[in-house]
């Protein structure tokens, strides 16, 4: 499709085109265009930047890249500046030409974007094969838990709603960011990942939103924040809940309008990324202390997904254990090996409070300390064997212990009460909000 509000130009451009393409379309304004993709297949796109009409070519590659991410878009302005290009690129373009331009410089970038395009749909067809076989983003799994979020995950990627992952530490929560970013039209964009707990207070703001120069003493050049970097791809807030007050509020900002401002800057910048946001603490009961806002809660929690810890997918340890074994003996250059079955169950028993992450550890030690081709019960950790001599007098986790004590600290107080749940909830010291997340967690009716 060409779409430029000059007939000359239009004209000018299919007649250069005709022996690259099958078929051209041809719009004046973004209305137009926006019609035409509704009702047919292009591979790639032409723009100019300046069109009539409310809005002009660089909504329209906004809107086309989102809706048609197989599709390349090619911008044309002849008022090109490095800014205007830099933001062209970030809304999705594929590639920026200023007027006048050269025929043959348009038919061999035309030529490109048809063939990425083609290649990131076959790219997409991949991944959701591989997905469906019951892999994502290195994550691996057959129980009912984990099959149960590998669906979300397919039914959400493509889409630009917010998410936020929860579970305990080592889980995997950016593999499942990084799996929604791979599975989504925003795949060829930049995935950037920020641990908001690694980064001093003072610095946050600046970290986000990028400054300008000037902006304070040490400021002697502009530098983009994380949005800026994400562009039209994925912003991944790893530990969401280290946030403090003055930032939540210009979080809440950007994901109600969009909007934010670099510090020490008058313009006002559009996000285009899609936000997905990660934390291993309970929100809700952050926000009955009154150290998370409830509203920017509500924001980021649109689609929520929950890991479930290894304690929960028993079943799927041996499968990780086989998976971490042909890897590491690959990478370490040993020969192939194998758990015996004492070992096994003594792994698949364990209580594994470091999560995959702890299995994946051990395994790794074992392949480089065990010189036979076989691993036995006395090679593992002794903290395994402690942790496996029965399953009645098994070493509890913390996580694990407090879980327990919460749930029976609810029961009591619900027959303290005569299950008047505001009462209850004030014996136990939280508010209703509280008591009725923590009810439907532990499935206490």
């Amino acid at each position: 499709m060409i779409v430029d509000d000059e007939p000359y130009i239009r004209s000018g451009l299919q007649r250069g085109l005709k022996n690259e393409v099958n078929a051209i379309a041809t719009a004046g304004d973004v209305n137009s265009a926006l019609d035409l993709l509704q009702a047919n297949h292009f591979d790639a796109m032409i723009a100019d930047v300046r069109l009539p009409g409310d809005r002009d070519g660089l909504e329209l590659v906004n809107t086309a890249s989102q809706r048609y991410p197989c599709m390349r878009v090619i911008v044309i302005t002849a008022h090109g500046t490095v800014e205007m290009a830099v933001e062209a690129m970030r809304r999705g373009a594929f590639d920026f030409i200023t007027k006048p331009f050269d025929l043959d410089l348009i038919r061999q970038q035309v030529r490109r974007a048809i063939e990425h395009g083609q290649f990131r749909a076959e790219n997409h067809a991949l991944r959701d094969r591989l997905a469906v076989a019951g892999e994502i983003a290195g994550i691996i799994g057959k129980c009912t838990g984990i099959q149960e979020l590998f669906h979300q995950v397919r039914q959400v990627a493509d889409t630009d709603a917010t998410v936020l992952i929860q579970g305990e530490s080592e889980t995997g929560k950016e593999l499942i960011a990084r799996a929604l970013h791979d599975l989504s039209r925003r795949s060829e964009s930049p995935f950037v990942a920020v641990n908001l707990g690694a980064i001093p207070e003072t610095l946050l703001e600046s970290e986000l939103f990028g400054f300008e120069r000037g902006a304070f003493t040490d400021a002697n050049r502009r530098k983009p924040g994380c949005f800026d970097r994400a562009g039209a791809g994925t912003l991944f807030l790893d530990e969401i809940t280290e946030v403090p007050s003055k930032c939540q509020v210009d979080l809440l900002r950007v994901l109600q309008s969009g909007e934010y401002q670099r510090i020490g800057g008058e313009a006002t910048m559009h996000a285009a990324a899609r936000i997905v946001s990660a934390t291993n603490r309970d929100l809700r009961v952050m926000i009955e202390e009154d150290t998370f806002r409830e509203d920017l809660f509500y924001r980021l929690n649109i689609v929520p997904l929950l890991i479930p810890p290894l304690r929960n997918r028993r079943d799927d340890i041996p499968l990780l254990v086989d998976h971490f074994l042909e890897h590491f003996c690959a990478h370490h250059g040993r020969g192939a090996k194998r758990v015996d079955d004492g070992a096994m169950s003594m792994l698949c028993q364990a209580n594994w409070p470091g999560n995959v992450r702890q299995l994946r550890n051990i395994i790794e030690r074992l392949v480089i300390i065990v010189s036979g081709d076989e691993i036995k019960a006395t090679h593992l950790p002794s903290d395994l064997h402690d942790a496996t001599t029965s399953r009645s007098c098994r070493v509890t986790t913390l996580a694990e212990a407090a879980e327990t004590a919460e749930r029976s600290a609810i029961r009591a107080a619900l027959r303290e009460a005569d299950f008047h749940r505001e009462r209850a909830a004030k014996l136990l010291g939280v508010g209703i909000r509280t008591l009725h997340y923590k009810m439907s967690r532990y499935e206490l009716q």
